[in-house]
């Protein structure tokens, strides 16, 4: 078993939150479907979305959607539910770019299944880019039936002549040539996803992540770090490992395994049951949701680990009530920014530890901030999911600081000075990144 290596916390710290960021009670944010015309005589389609929020008093903002939709610092994908969050984030990671490479194949995960989101999430980032979106058992949502006429798999190249693979029996709009990945439990449909991934990739993994198959909260950071990387996420019992989960570690007995979770999710008695099949296991994780996402964020044990120790990252923040969410997030946290999916477990505030994390990690600048390194996060879901108090104060936690005497900068570029002359936390001290 080998010994991880957990760095210590950076010392850093940064600003108080400050002022409020409430909207109107309901919002209707557009989410393009053809948001470059195009297609059918060029008609632009959109998918409308009712977003309810805070307070319908005190700030208004009518249908732009500002500040909920987005902010210096966050931007959000305001979905009623993870259905038009997947369908969106698909379309936000897939533009028609025109010298873009055609996109092969999407998956279909079924609504009620966040097990096969998680697991599919592995073939979100590089090589394959497949886009996880979600559907129904007997027909297709709209929103996801529009992103993938949008983005019009084809495909061809190594995912044969399948346009769309489809799990648990999700729906598939008509028009697509289909495949169905068979199992009838998470462990059956996660080594089917894995079969999957090794013929498209025809590659071993380095590393095999485990997680609870009955618990979502402390899965569904593995679906970022499975995009990211490429290892397959499999599930587990409390105390028994199922045989298709053992099939697929036999499979690669030379990976090493990672079961994320603390003891009350996944035990040692499944711990040892994976040790007899494969070559290393070593738990990751801590009690509670938001603190196991943030241990899973920091951690690095040689190639394997997110270790957001230090400012510059992109993230993705989940509420753990929407655990297919996460399939939803994969793909933005394999592109663009690349970073981990972070988790709050309630709409209405920020976890202490989530907020001490941002502050420990809060990027600031010494003399020019245009060449500093920035935070920016994705807020999966409306605010049912993620109020707008908490995107203002998350968007204050990543926003550059001043650190030191600028001249007066520190107040437009990171408001180090306070209204009224409050006294202000330590500013952070200027580091650079990991990209």
């Amino acid at each position: 078993m080998r010994l991880p290596q957990i760095p210590r916390r950076l010392g850093t710290k940064g600003l108080v939150a400050a002022g409020l960021a409430l909207v109107a009670a309901v919002v209707v944010v557009l989410v393009a479907v053809n948001p470059f015309g195009g297609g059918g005589g060029g008609e632009t389609r959109l998918v409308t979305i009712a977003v309810a929020t805070d307070n319908a008093q005190q700030a208004p903002v009518g249908t732009l959607g500002f500040p909920l939709v987005a902010t210096r610092n966050t931007t959000r994908i305001s979905g009623p539910d993870p259905i038009a969050d997947a369908a969106a984030a698909a379309l936000a990671t897939h533009p028609p770019a025109p010298a873009a490479k055609p996109l092969q194949a999407a998956i279909l995960v079924p609504d009620d299944d966040w097990q096969a989101g998680i697991a599919a999430s592995v073939l979100a980032g590089p090589p394959t880019r497949i886009p996880v979106l979600i559907s129904g058992h007997g027909s297709a949502p709209d929103p996801t039936a529009q992103a993938l006429a949008q983005l019009n798999p084809r495909g061809g190249g190594a995912s044969g002549d399948f346009a769309v693979y489809s799990t648990g029996g999700a729906a598939v709009p008509s028009g697509f040539h289909s495949g169905e990945l068979h199992g009838d439990s998470p462990a059956e449909i996660a080594n089917s996803i894995d079969l999957l991934r090794q013929r498209l990739t025809k590659s071993e993994p380095e590393h095999i992540v485990v997680v609870s198959s009955d618990v979502p909260g402390y899965a569904m950071p593995a679906a970022a770090w499975a995009a990211r990387s490429g290892d397959p996420v499999l599930f587990s019992g409390r105390s028994q490992v199922p045989s298709a989960t053992l099939a697929a570690l036999r499979r690669h007995a030379a990976a090493a395994v990672y079961v994320l979770g603390p003891d009350s999710v996944i035990s040692k008695a499944a711990l040892t049951q994976i040790g007899r099949v494969s070559a290393t296991v070593q738990r990751v994780g801590a009690t509670g949701v938001v603190q196991n996402a943030l241990f899973f964020a920091r951690y690095t044990d040689g190639s394997f680990g997110w270790n957001i120790n230090d400012p510059g990252h992109g993230m993705e923040l989940a509420n753990s009530d929407r655990p297919l969410d996460a399939a939803a997030a994969a793909s933005l946290a394999s592109s663009g920014q690349w970073g981990p999916l972070l988790l709050t477990d309630t709409a209405k505030a920020l976890p202490p530890e989530l907020r001490s994390f941002l502050l420990d990690i809060k990027p600031g600048f010494a003399t020019d901030p245009t060449r500093a390194v920035y935070n920016h996060l994705w807020l999966m879901g409306d605010a049912t999911a993620i109020g707008g108090r908490v995107q203002a104060e998350v968007d204050e936690l990543a926003e550059l600081a001043a650190v030191g005497n600028t001249g007066g900068q520190g107040a437009s570029a990171g408001g180090a000075a306070q209204p009224g002359g409050a006294e202000s936390e330590p500013s952070p001290t200027p580091q650079k990144g990991k990209k």
